[in-house]
């Protein structure tokens, strides 16, 4: 085979390998915990399944968390989306089990490009599907404003605001209890690329609750439109003193859109 069939060659595989990526800092709907300001377009589907493991500690228990979310673009910036998170904890040959359902929206209420900026609102309800004797439903509405720093390829984009819990039953007189902990906070978010497919990413829920976790980690754009991100989440609580909840987690993600 001559060299210049070679080139060519070559030159071809560039270009598949290329145009395979071209989903470059393909829009999030969420970084690990926390909402973005970016939604799903409208008639496309976003399908993510997350999994957590709770890192290695002195107790004999250890927490699974499986959560498959689905989110569809509607029209007006607005998504539509359910989670379905699964608790698995596994204790000396015994197990238990706590479901979930999780509908929620989000709006893009503004969005300019050239400056950067873009500002979202939205609200989730969280349900239990099983043991609902011992616990009730909660809502948490937020706002969120993002700022895309203008620095060639590579500018960094951030991400904050407020979040509030509604309905919470925290008095276990009145019945069963559904969010335990502040019921107001913030959310920060950061979005760092470091090349055309890898971005260094963290998010931050405020608060000593069932939110309250500061997650960094990694994003990898994948071929055809897919995305894998990695990272390590840590309780706002987890080392508060020698009773703390040792509330940290390895988080894997895969998502993909449609």
């Amino acid at each position: 085979m001559s060299k210049v069939r070679y080139r060519r060659i070559f030159i071809l595989f560039l270009v598949l390998i290329t145009t395979s990526f071209t989903g470059l800092l393909m829009a999030q709907s969420t970084i690990f915990n926390i909402p973005t300001t970016d939604t799903v377009a409208q008639g496309k589907a976003y399908a993510e399944f997350d999994f957590l493991l709770q890192a290695p500690n002195s107790g004999f228990s250890r927490t699974y968390l499986y959560n498959p979310r689905l989110v569809v673009g509607a029209p007006g910036n607005l998504e539509l989306g359910v989670n379905f998170p699964i608790y698995s904890t596994r204790a000396s040959g015994d197990s238990a089990s706590y479901g979930y359902i999780q509908p929620n929206a989000k709006w893009k209420l503004y969005s300019n490009e050239k400056q950067g900026i873009a500002l979202a609102a939205g609200a989730l309800l969280n349900t239990p599907l099983n043991n609902r004797s011992a616990q009730d439903s909660w809502g948490m509405l937020y706002g969120l404003v993002s700022k895309k720093v203008k620095s060639g390829n590579y500018g960094p984009r951030f991400h904050a605001g407020p979040y509030g819990i509604v309905s919470a039953n925290q008095d276990s007189s009145k019945g069963p209890v559904s969010f335990l902990g502040p019921r107001a906070g913030v959310v920060l978010g950061y979005e760092q690329p470091i090349q055309t497919r890898i971005s260094i990413v963290a998010d931050w829920y405020s608060g000593k609750n069932g939110l309250g976790y500061l997650t960094p980690g990694v994003s990898i754009t994948l071929p055809g439109n897919g995305l894998f991100n990695a990272g390590y989440s840590v309780g706002n609580d987890s080392w508060e003193d020698s009773n703390a909840t040792k509330n940290r987690y390895l988080f894997f993600y895969y998502g993909i859109t449609f």
